[in-house]
């Protein structure tokens, strides 16, 4: 019966479809045999006879697994593993032996090796190994992640909003979704920069892969090179950098602006070449990651002030979104506090608050200078103290959807705010809004009865 195709889901689960193999064993039928099994599950398997080819295949691609025999002409594969791990072997391994006596297993743990399988083997044995250590593998790398982020702070989030500019956004994020394109955010603090990017991550075919996002303003400027490319410590283990973390997927390089100039030369590199070489490793690493740049900061400033590398500038500001601060949105801010007062009643486990007409129109024609997280942190402070601050608290009777949806009520926070932005000159406001003066006129006599 022939194996189903790698898409297919099978008892081995889906951490095969996206691995990349390398078999190395000096009996061409074992290759054979091993390449047939694991080819229409994996994305890509290679097989070599000797640790020299192997050597040479490791220099040229990264692999996620290799699957080794113990005996072979030349040397054993636990000294290759051994010789390899101190240049830079960072695959898992499965070692393949007739033999697993004590001795062999404690010198197999010492080299690195994530499983054994005993000859003679079926193809269900091998593809469980595999399936078990490419799960482990994965898991290790999730758990690390997401320890990151609970640490972080930050949640996933969305990128909400139905007003032009939000839409205008939107728009080029799909345009750019399928390419591997660089792309460079910029915004005041609070504007979604990192909300934008992880949306483009989600429409882009990596979006079952990490979205690791990484703040430059926050990593010490002495372990930068070891948290980005990754460090071998002792007994040549290797602790992942960011970018290996990454590596199928997408990483958002944020305030990178931020970045200490030693690393911006060694980043410029790994742009370029699309390899990394963590800190001690004598080999590099191909990379396959969609590098995305974000910064608060007048980046061009700093390339002329000659804190920013301009090589590195141009190499990044491939294609700029902008992403407009709230008081060029302002037609969002309803829905925006609609969304964080259910998400963080949920959260927090308290009673949500109220959002009457009058607390509405008052958040409405706030400025907002901290743009969305200023309003986000109201909302989860308000839920936590039970009640709106006292200059956008209301005594309204009119709640819920009715309160968010009612159209004389879009249409009243929408003139006052452009009300206030005139500084209270109806005939401008109504320029603006492409009204008559009268239409304004007659709208503001019926609010004030």
């Amino acid at each position: 019966m022939n194996a189903p195709h790698k898409s297919t889901p099978d008892i081995y689960g889906t951490s095969l479809a996206g691995a990349s193999v390398l078999v190395i064993d000096d009996e061409p039928g074992m290759r054979h045999f091993l390449t047939k099994t694991l080819e229409t599950r994996v994305k890509r398997v290679d097989a070599v006879g000797s640790p020299a080819q192997a050597t040479k295949a490791l220099d040229e691609a990264q692999y996620d697994l290799v699957i080794i025999d113990n005996l072979m002409p030349g040397g054993t594969g636990l000294d290759w593993m051994t010789e390899q791990k101190r240049k830079g072997l960072f695959a898992d391994a499965i070692l393949i032996t007739a033999y697993a006596d004590l001795e062999t297993a404690i010198a197999a743990l010492r080299a690195g090796v994530s499983d054994f399988v005993l000859k003679p083997f079926r193809a269900n044995q091998i593809l469980s190994a595999v399936a078990r250590t490419l799960d482990r593998k994965y898991l290790q790398r999730d758990n690390t992640l997401l320890r990151r982020e609970l640490s972080s702070g930050n949640g996933h989030g969305k990128l909400l909003g139905n007003s032009e500019p939000m839409e205008d956004v939107r728009a080029i994020l799909s345009r750019l979704a399928p390419l591997p394109t660089p792309v460079l955010f910029t915004g005041a603090s609070g504007t979604g920069k990192e909300m934008a990017a992880r949306h483009l991550h989600d429409l882009s075919d990596r979006a079952d892969a990490p979205f690791v996002p990484v703040n430059c303003a926050t990593i010490q400027p002495d372990r930068f090179a070891e948290e980005l490319f990754g460090v071998v410590e002792a007994e040549d283990r290797l602790k992942p950098g960011l970018l290996l973390l990454a590596d199928g997927g997408t990483l958002l390089l944020d305030e990178i602006a931020q970045m200490p100039e030693t690393v911006q030369a060694a980043l410029l590199r790994v742009l370029e070449d699309k390899k990394v070489r963590p800190v001690g490793a004598e080999r590099e690493i191909r990379l396959n990651v969609r590098f995305l740049f974000a910064t608060n900061d007048d980046i061009e400033a700093a390339v002329e002030a000659g804190r920013f590398r301009a090589d590195l500038y141009h190499r990044i500001h491939v294609v700029k979104i902008h992403m407009p601060p709230l008081k060029d949105r302002m037609e969002d801010i309803v829905e925006l506090a609609a969304h964080f007062m259910e998400q963080f009643s949920a959260s927090l486990a308290m009673p949500s608050l109220d959002l009457d007409e009058e607390t509405l129109l008052k958040l409405r024609r706030y400025s907002w200078p901290g743009n969305v997280r200023e309003l986000r942190n109201l909302i989860e402070r308000s839920v936590i103290l039970g009640a709106l601050p006292e200059e956008f608290s209301g005594g309204g009777s009119v709640t819920g959807a009715q309160a968010i949806e009612n159209l004389d009520l879009v249409v009243q926070r929408h003139i006052l705010r452009m009300l206030d932005l005139c500084g209270g000159n109806r005939a401008e406001a109504a320029r603006r809004l492409g009204v008559s003066r009268k239409t304004i006129d007659r709208k503001m006599a019926a609010w004030s009865e």
